[in-house]
């Protein structure tokens, strides 16, 4: 039985933690690292972290490593997603999401089209 979804408490702001997510992407040569602001839209979560990888292998060690990184800040994801095929890994940590995803499966998805009512969020990097 999985616990309910609820907003976890924290004295990191959310923000800060999707940046450190984003960190542990560019460590890894993560590509086309976008956030977004999902505040405004109803219901999904406060924020998006997407970026891609070349590989699978490449995929899973991102993923890996954003954990990590945010498990340094006290959070562990709610749930996650993909580790078996690592074409989109998805780490819900209940106010934000990652979504770690390969490039050709993100070319497929287009979540930032999806979600196109969404602003960006400056991540602090490149």
């Amino acid at each position: 039985m999985t616990s309910p979804r609820t907003r976890p408490e924290s004295v990191t702001p959310t923000i800060d933690l999707v940046k450190v997510a984003a960190q542990a992407a560019l460590a890894k040569k993560a590509d086309e690292i976008v956030g977004l602001d999902m505040r405004k839209l109803e219901g999904v979560t406060d924020f998006f972290f997407i970026c891609s990888g070349s590989s699978e292998p490449q995929v899973k060690a991102i993923a890996e490593f954003i954990e990590d990184k945010l498990r340094e800040q006290g959070r562990k994801p709610w749930h996650t997603e993909g580790y078996d095929s690592k074409r989109w890994i998805l780490l819900d940590y209940v106010d934000f999401v990652v979504h770690v995803f390969h490039e050709k499966t993100r070319e497929y998805y287009l979540l930032e089209r999806l979600w196109g009512d969404a602003g960006r969020v400056d991540l602090g990097v490149g």
